[in-house]
């Protein structure tokens, strides 16, 4: 059996087992996804939905975003972690956006490409990597089959050998991604994703991972070396 081919055997079983189709959780234009994943880097979930809601208390068009002093960016996002850093690098991947849109701020139009196109042009960004290019595609309104691969998600896979024990989150996504059949919806890829995602969260924990109760251990080649 070919590591991709596990890899979907796995996935059909972490589907079933989390209870697929997931309900997604945003609805956003895909700018505004842009926004939420860029602050959502190393923060809570919860901390990254209050972070957002007050900037656009704060500031409630992007153009805004755009024009307003850093600081006051950044005092809207206090609460997320390194928001000295998020600030200027969401102020920027907006500007180019609307530079390379001729002034429109909008990403609609990624619908209209294939998903690799896409990702390659929101990876042109500064600040925008293999994890947030997906989210933008995957998790908005545009619901491409653009495969979010987080820290979970990367253990699990690295811990089942389907993709190198060192590979980068980046490699991890790409080889990952790879593994997707062409035929699968938005909705589809977005089960896989959250499947991987909640195993990895409730049971293959990055310390003392709960292998008596996995329902994909004789799949996997790691409690063996407990």
């Amino acid at each position: 059996m070919t590591a991709a081919e596990r890899t979907l055997l796995i996935d059909e079983i972490l589907c079933r087992e989390y209870g697929a189709p997931f309900v997604p959780f945003s609805f956003r234009d895909p700018v505004s996804e842009l926004v939420g994943s860029l602050l959502s880097h190393r923060t809570k979930n919860a901390v990254t939905r209050a972070a957002y809601t007050k900037l656009r208390e704060s500031l409630p068009t992007w153009e805004a975003v755009i024009d307003a002093p850093t600081d006051t960016v950044e005092e809207a996002i206090a609460a997320v972690t390194y928001p000295e850093v998020k600030a200027p690098r969401i102020q920027a991947a907006l500007e180019e956006v609307r530079k390379r849109r001729d002034g429109e701020l909008s990403l609609d139009f990624l619908a209209d490409m294939s998903v690799r196109d896409a990702r390659d042009w929101l990876e042109k960004i500064p600040g925008v990597g293999a994890k947030t290019s997906a989210a933008v595609l995957s998790f908005s309104r545009l619901r491409m089959p653009a495969l979010v691969v987080d820290t979970h998600h990367q253990r699990v896979a690295q811990r089942l050998e389907v993709v190198p024990p060192k590979a980068s989150l980046d490699k991890c996504a790409t080889i990952l991604q790879q593994y997707v059949p062409a035929d699968w919806d938005g909705q589809r890829v977005y089960d896989s994703h959250q499947g991987f995602m909640r195993h990895g969260q409730r049971v293959c924990h990055w310390r003392s991972p709960d292998c008596h109760r996995c329902v994909i251990r004789e799949y996997c080649p790691y409690p063996s070396r407990d």
